[in-house]
């Protein structure tokens, strides 16, 4: 993911000399990071997690550290958030006996390494330690996990959705919806609504479905065609160049899963060295929503293939309003797919 503040100036366009940015036609980038902080803050901070059961008293303290990136881009109206970060958490425990004397008082902490929005259909690590490692700190540290984690997790979840919501910039999205708009300016801003109405309509015919997108792409290899087909219809080699887990049948109406069950899908038609046809779909996608891929196989001259990929019905985006569906496909076909298979198999040209 690119750094906040590093983005392409071909495609973070200069703010205008009135700070107008018209429809959001332009990208609008803010930096949500200390946003952020002030979230997990306001959610993590004294959280009650037991309060005497099984003569046990836990609660979180305080959020020590929130570090990484987080941004949400506004583009023609659409939010697009991006984010990886991670944070620590101090907690207290007090473990008593029946008649409520205090056995041991510990303090611990927990840390969630990665939080991003890649994976924002996931829940990430939570880790949990304690600095009494006897068996009461155990205890404590056990209770934590069982009943502290979800707590924890909940708060997350609600972190994911309010960046898909567009974060700190979710208020200002919504005033300008609201505002009245100037009459002198109301034919010709209606001229360019018209004008992105019609592109947009354009795009979802382009795509298929109404709300999805269609991908397209064309690799050169230096290898035969079959070698390639073999690859991609090979599960022990989807392991080998994907380090995860697949499934993969090689008969047409047969299942398939990759990348650890995130992927799965039928094939639709199989024509060895030629065409893999797929019936395609998420786990972080809408349900009932599935794509349809495409890879055809040319070999113009012996020793180097070319594969023309065409994947469509992608849904602009997912289960949970996050509007990079598309864009984490076409990197996903690209560099863990294509440009691992070149560099694990040599095929690179």
């Amino acid at each position: 993911m690119a750094k906040y503040g590093e983005g392409d100036k071909r495609w973070i366009v200069e703010e205008r000399a009135d700070g107008a940015n018209v429809h959001n036609w332009h990208w609008a980038e803010t930096d949500c990071l200390p946003w952020s902080k002030t979230f997990f803050t306001k959610s993590l901070s004294d959280l009650p997690v037991l309060t005497g059961e099984g003569n046990l008293y836990i609660n979180t303290k305080k959020v020590e550290k929130v570090d990484g990136e987080a941004y949400v881009n506004i583009r023609k109206g659409k939010i697009i958030p991006g984010y990886e970060v991670s944070l620590n958490l101090s907690w207290e425990g007090e473990a008593k006996d029946g008649e409520g004397k205090t056995l041991l008082k510990a303090e611990g902490n927990v840390e969630i390494p990665y939080i991003a929005d890649e994976n924002a259909d996931e829940d990430p690590e939570v880790r949990v330690t304690v600095k009494d490692e006897g068996p009461i700190g155990r205890t404590l540290k056990e209770a934590m996990l069982a009943k502290g984690k979800p707590l924890i997790l909940e708060k997350v979840r609600d972190y994911v959705k309010a960046m898909a919501k567009g974060g700190p910039v979710k208020d200002e999205l919504e005033a300008k919806k609201l505002a009245p708009k100037n009459s002198s300016t109301s034919n010709s801003s209606s001229a360019v609504v018209s004008k992105e109405k019609t592109a947009v309509e354009k795009e979802v015919k382009k795509g298929g479905k109404k709300g999805c997108k269609t991908i397209t792409m064309s690799e050169k290899f230096n290898c035969r065609a079959k070698d390639m087909f073999e690859i991609l219809m090979d599960e022990n080699r989807w392991k080998g160049f994907t380090q995860s887990n697949a499934r993969i049948s090689k008969e047409v109406g047969g299942q398939f899963s990759i990348f650890d069950g995130s992927v799965t899908g039928i094939n639709l038609d199989l024509q060895e060295g030629k065409l893999i046809a797929q019936r395609w779909r998420f786990g972080s996608w809408p349900d009932g929503v599935d794509s349809t891929v495409r890879l055809v196989f040319d070999e113009p001259e012996p020793g180097v293939t070319i594969i023309k990929l065409t994947h469509s019905d992608v849904p602009e985006e997912d289960r949970y309003g996050n509007a990079t569906v598309v864009e984490n496909t076409e990197r996903g076909w690209r560099d863990l797919i294509f440009n691992k298979i070149r560099a694990v198999f040599g095929f690179g040209i």
